[in-house]
């Protein structure tokens, strides 16, 4: 009854933010611009630049859904040449790159001067898609590796607020904790508190105490 109530109830309010920050992403990329969506797997940001020349790179070496890439490859080597892309959106996947600063290198070597970057990655998430995770970023650490990378850190914010953060250990624990009788109500009690704080993070985000699950970069390459 607890699993069908989080499955039913339980909409993860990252993605509404994440939806949210690519469409605003998406509204300042002019028509024909050239876009790369780095690490994009199934390409759920796709339909936001069907104005743009999108193209897509993943080493695609995950058990998962992959959408058709353009460049099959390890973003440490994208198989274009130097300044190719006006922008460059990277999703939910800093965090499985072994050597993150050689990857930020690379798409700033790819991307044009001016151009732009929005990047999205955890702070407070469990491991997933393993092997392949590697790290977790606070504010500090993005903005040192951006500028080692050659990027101005243009905007550096929370994705989701902490109400955002608070409903996913919920939602975990009421998954992950014993299903023996003793911890029946606890687990219902999580449940429902995990559903409400993910509506209240949709419709009126903390974002002043506490800390995020996600952290949003909007990164420019200077020039």
């Amino acid at each position: 009854m607890i699993d069908w109530l989080l499955t039913r109830f339980a909409a993860n309010s990252s993605r509404v933010h994440l939806r949210r920050v690519n469409e605003e992403f998406a509204r300042q990329v002019p028509a024909g611009a050239v876009v790369l969506d780095a690490a994009a797997g199934a390409q759920p940001y796709r339909d936001l630049f069907g104005h743009a020349c999108y193209e897509s790179a993943d080493f695609e070496m995950v058990k998962k859904e992959y959408a058709q890439t353009t460049y099959v490859c390890d973003l440490r080597s994208i198989p274009v040449e130097d300044g190719r892309f006006d922008f460059i959106i990277f999703n939910q996947a800093l965090e499985h790159m072994p050597e993150p600063g050689a990857v930020l290198a690379e798409l700033n070597r790819v991307m044009k001067p001016g151009g732009r970057m929005i990047t999205t990655a955890p702070f407070f998430y469990e491991e997933h898609e393993q092997p392949y995770d590697f790290y977790r970023y606070t504010q500090y650490g993005h903005r040192h590796l951006f500028s080692q990378a050659g990027f101005a850190v243009e905007r550096l914010e929370w994705l989701e607020g902490y109400t955002g953060a608070l409903a996913y250990q919920l939602h975990r624990a009421a998954l992950h904790l014993p299903r023996r009788l003793l911890f029946q109500p606890v687990r219902l009690l999580f449940a429902l508190l995990a559903i409400w704080f993910y509506r209240l993070d949709v419709s009126r985000p903390l974002r002043n105490v506490g800390y995020p699950k996600n952290y949003v970069v909007i990164a420019v390459k200077p020039g």
